[in-house]
């Protein structure tokens, strides 16, 4: 299944952005925005959301039976793979929702389920450090470019994370 695109400059969420498009009869989606001034994180957190950065979400209609532990194992294990390929370091997962490298958190992802018309949609937000991270106190953080041998950019990662899950959406399905 191809995920259709949505581009937008500035967004309060991409999540939030995805839940309305959902509720607007929208039945997939991939959203890519330039800046987010209300980014969330897990447990009512704000995600930090630092320009050349990546804030993306996916959404699209899940089996109803999918547990939240499966899917939190196939979205994060799709993440993890693909930042192990730029960066060729090895990438741990830190449950529920953190991507590190090193021990420091490189990527964010925060699920959703929302029904509509008795059809089940998963939200998949994703929040990556490409150019930058942000410093937090207790909680180191760390970017692609400083494992990648060469600079990337954001529509570049969206347009890898889109197509693995594209290849990948028949899990979600099952």
């Amino acid at each position: 299944m191809k995920l259709k695109k949505y581009f937008f400059k500035k967004v309060k969420s991409t999540n939030n952005t995805a839940l309305r498009l959902v509720k607007s009869g929208k039945s997939n989606g991939a959203i890519l925005s330039e800046t987010q001034s209300c980014g969330r994180g897990q447990r009512g957190n704000k995600w930090i959301s630092k320009k050349g950065n990546l804030f993306m979400t996916l959404f699209f209609e899940i089996n109803n039976k999918l547990t939240l532990k499966k899917l939190t194992q196939l979205n994060l294990s799709i993440i993890k793979r693909i930042i192990f390929k730029i960066t060729k370091t090895y990438v741990n997962i830190k449950l529920p929702n953190d991507i590190l490298i090193n021990k420091k958190k490189i990527c964010g992802i925060l699920q959703e389920i929302v029904f509509k018309n008795n059809r089940k949609f998963i939200i998949i937000g994703i929040g990556i450090n490409i150019v930058n991270s942000p410093n937090l106190i207790n909680y180191p953080t760390t970017c692609i470019n400083n494992y990648s041998k060469k600079n990337y950019n954001k529509i570049k990662l969206f347009n890898q994370i889109k197509l693995n899950f594209e290849k990948e959406i028949k899990h979600f399905k099952k």
